[in-house]
This record gives structure tokens, sequence and C-alpha cells, in this order.
């Protein structure tokens, strides 16, 4: 027991039955001391415990957050390396793209090539042709000039004043070449008398001098006599001249008649 000695020499001189009492009485408190001392202790100790727990509980969670860390930073490694692997397929695809563009750059360049020099091949070929065309024009003109006096005289009984010329005539401003032009006269009445010369024209050629009829008519206020002359003619073309009232004339009536 904790009780001092002058404590215990004044109670050892007490009376035996107080002495008694108050040492039963002291006792009783040392007990009671000692039963807090341990209340204390054990609810500290309990304390104590739960906040161990609750270490442990926090441990075991950071654990398992670290855990989780871990899984996602793996997956995100794997998806790093995925989008890795991605660029490089789409930088080899690119790779092949721009290939791929420049093999079609050079191509289109000798495409443009080939065709500068087609263009230029036909250029050439259609200045021949037109330079063809125009010396077989030409050479129906010339023959024109001779010979349509005595075919619109015999035929149509028109009498040519002057001679038959190649002319440029104004129509509204714009100048236009008639292959065959001239003044000619029937029973004292004048006739503008109008041709062209085509190695073997179309409809559609017919149609656009029949309108320069039609203009030549209104302008010179005289009744035009058109002609049409040509290597060939098809027979739905020449049907349709005639038709519209156009002259057709074949080459071949182009030369004086002894030579027929």
């Amino acid at each position: 027991m904790s009780i001092r000695v002058a404590l215990l020499r004044k109670i050892t001189e007490m009376d035996p039955n107080i002495r008694e009492a108050i040492l039963l009485l002291l006792e009783e408190m040392e007990r009671q001391r000692e039963h807090l001392e341990q209340q204390v202790t054990k609810t500290e100790f309990n304390e104590l415990k739960a906040v161990v727990a609750e270490l442990a509980e926090a441990q075991r969670q950071t654990q398992a957050e670290v855990r989780a860390l871990a899984e996602a930073l793996k997956e995100t490694q794997a998806e790093v390396r995925a989008l890795a692997e991605a660029q490089k397929r789409t930088e080899q695809r690119l790779d092949r793209l721009e290939q791929v563009v420049a093999e079609l750059a050079e191509a289109q360049k000798r495409t443009e090539e080939e065709l500068q020099a087609l263009i230029r091949r036909v250029d050439l070929l259609h200045e021949r042709v037109e330079g063809l065309s125009n010396t077989v024009g030409y050479t129906l003109e010339n023959q024109a000039y001779r010979y349509l006096p005595r075919i619109l005289r015999t035929q149509l009984g028109i009498q040519v004043e002057g001679r038959l010329l190649r002319r440029y005539v104004s129509i509204q401003g714009t100048y236009r070449q008639v292959n065959i032009y001239g003044i000619g006269r029937r029973n004292g009445q004048r006739f503008l008398i109008v041709g062209e010369a085509k190695t073997r024209p179309s409809q559609r050629e017919v149609d656009k001098f029949l309108r320069l009829v039609q203009n030549l008519e209104k302008q010179e206020g005289l009744p035009v006599i058109p002609i049409f002359v040509a290597h060939d003619f098809h027979p739905t073309v020449e049907n349709y001249m005639k038709e519209k009232g156009v002259l057709p004339v074949w080459s071949y009536d182009l030369e004086p008649p002894e030579e027929r």
C-alpha cells in the first residue's frame, strides 16, 4: 500500500475500532484508485487500438489505391505504346502517300507534256487541213468566178454585170467574207448574187449561209440569188438546198462545155 509513514503512525495510535474502520476505508480507496487506473489504461488502450485500426484501414486503402494507380499506369503505358505504334503506322502511310503523290505529280507532268505535244501536232494537222481546205476552196472560188456566169445565164436566165468577186461585207458592224459576190440582171430586174464554196457542205453550214443571205437582202435592198458550190453534196443536203431556194453547183460543172 502507498500510505505515508506519518499517517500510518497516527492511525496506529487511534482507537482500535476507529483504526480498523479507517484502515478499511483506506483499503477501499486504494482499490478504487487501482480500479480507476486500470479503467483509464484500458480506455486509452482501446482508443489506441481504434487509432491503429484506422491507420491499418488507411494503409490498406492506400495500398489499394497504389495498386489501382499502378494498374492505371500499366494501362496508360499500354495505350501510349498503342498510340506510338499507330503513329508509326500513320507516318508510314504518310510516307507512302507522299510517294504516291510524287508519282502522280510526275505522271501528270508527263501527261501534260504529252498533251502539249499532241496539241502541237493537232494544231499542225489543223493548219495543214485548213490550208488544204483553203486551197480547195480557193480553187472552187476561182473556177466559180470564171464559169458561174454561164451557168447562171443558161439555168436561171441571169446576166452577170461586170464580174464575180470575193468580197468582205459589213453586217451589223461585223465584217464577213463572202466567197462569191456580184450583181446580175434578168428582164430588167437587178439581183444580188451571193455564193459559198465548200468541199462538202453540211446542213448547218447551209443554215448559216441562209442567215447571211437574209441579212444581205435587208441591208442591200435587193433580192438575192443564193448559190452553193461544192465538190460533193450529200443527197439530203442537196435536197434541203433546193427546198430553201439555194442553187447547188457541182465542181465538175465549173468547166467549159467543150472540156466536159
